[in-house]
């Protein structure tokens, strides 16, 4: 990592991918780093309203998301439990970074009810989590915030096998690249193209490198990871934020029929860059894009027995809260996997309310530790605030290079 420089307390790397300039924060080596805690959530989808919550029918999700963000705020003065994890008994204290793994947005679709559009749903996410965050890192400044797109949000920017009115809205790319890619030249929504401009970045910081991706590590990302940990020394942990679990949906990757593209019979999303290879191309898919997904699975696995210091994947999508170990297709590795859950779309708390979660991680990059604690945030619907916090599942795994 000699390319860094120190300034204000951290150290930042260039790196040139192609055209794109990437500028990454880096912070103190392994033996020196700390423990660092963040926040983790995914699928916030602003445009669409949740069943019920805290006594209200059909509620927006700037109501609902403003609940979490508020929570989130609040996380700092509640205590860890004494569950022998990393800083356990402790209070949360400052936070270095929170994390949304996609579907900012929700797709614009006409069917059953009109979503509203992705550059409107963008502004209420704007102006409730990136102004509304006020957490504080261990320095005493504003905790960044990173994420990437989910599947909603690419779909908006290049279309849907279902009818969306606009067909097309790119404002959530483009400001995701913007953000965080930071482009001499900034893309609007008439200049941004997918295909050419990767959501793909990374990031230093106590220790570990973290890694943010476009939906799920295809071809070309891994080709990207490949290039990016040649600069990470081999016994830096590596963490992998990115929407779509290791095993993918098929519907997700890019139309195996015809001229490969987005439409109604097929139903592939063409969200992944990798055509689905697990189907016999001869024939369509009859619209259920649902197939299994081993030969994409088995190359991310292929890659990951290649990277052993690839320890951590996080990722929404299908959401629920599980800590799980991911096997591959052939039961031949062993990656921690961290699922979040979803304030609007969420599996279980989409029913029960007071299911509501988020992730606070702490891991010691030194001691070769990370644990995962499950903070159930509306744990009494009729109440606001910290008070509303308690702890659920909790995992702490070995992040040690094996």
């Amino acid at each position: 990592m000699n390319l860094c420089l120190w300034l204000a307390g951290l150290r930042f790397r260039v790196t040139n991918f192609g055209r794109v300039l990437i500028i990454v924060a880096c912070a103190a080596a392994v033996a020196g780093a700390a423990p660092v805690t963040f926040v983790f959530t995914s699928d916030v989808h602003f445009g669409i309203t949740r069943g019920s919550f805290r006594g209200g029918a059909n509620v927006d999700a700037t109501v609902v998301n403003a609940a979490l963000v508020q929570a989130v705020n609040d996380l700092p003065a509640a205590v860890l439990p004494s569950d022998k994890g990393l800083r356990a008994g402790q209070p949360v204290g400052a936070v270095e970074f929170t994390v949304i793994t996609g579907d900012l947005t929700s797709r614009m679709e006409l069917y059953p009810i009109h979503i509203q559009s992705a550059t409107a749903s963008w502004a209420q996410f704007n102006i409730c989590w990136i102004d509304g965050l006020a957490l504080k890192d261990a320095r005493g400044a504003r905790t960044p915030l990173w994420f990437v797109p989910g599947n909603h949000d690419v779909s908006n920017a290049i279309g849907s096998p279902s009818k969306m009115v606009p067909a097309t809205d790119a404002i959530s790319l483009v400001e995701i690249y913007n953000r965080m890619m930071r482009p001499a030249t900034p893309r609007t929504k008439a200049s941004y193209n997918y295909a050419k401009d990767k959501i793909i970045y990374a990031h230093d910081v106590g220790g570990a490198h973290l890694i943010f991706l476009t939906i799920w590590p295809d071809t070309s990302a891994r080709a990207w990871i490949e290039e990016d940990l040649k600069t990470v020394p081999a016994g830096v942990p590596v963490f992998i934020f990115c929407h779509d679990p290791p095993e993918i949906d098929a519907r997700h990757l890019t139309n195996p029929y015809g001229k490969h593209d987005i439409n109604s019979r097929d139903k592939y999303e063409n969200v992944v860059g990798d055509i689905y290879a697990d189907v016999a191309p001869a024939s369509p898919s009859n619209g259920k894009p649902d197939g299994p997904t081993l030969i994409e699975q088995r190359a991310l696995a292929k890659f990951l027995k290649a990277h052993r210091n690839i320890v951590g994947y996080f990722h929404g999508h299908s959401n629920w809260t599980e800590f799980s170990t991911w096997k591959g297709p052939d039961a031949d590795l062993a990656l921690n996997v961290f699922r979040a859950d979803s304030p609007m779309k969420g599996s279980f708390s989409g029913k029960d309310e007071t299911k509501l979660s988020f992730q606070v991680v702490v891991f010691d990059a030194a001691a070769g530790r990370l644990s995962v604690r499950e903070c159930l945030w509306n744990t009494r619907p009729k109440s606001e605030g910290a008070a509303s916090l308690a702890w659920g599942e909790s995992r702490t795994v070995s992040i040690a290079i094996p």
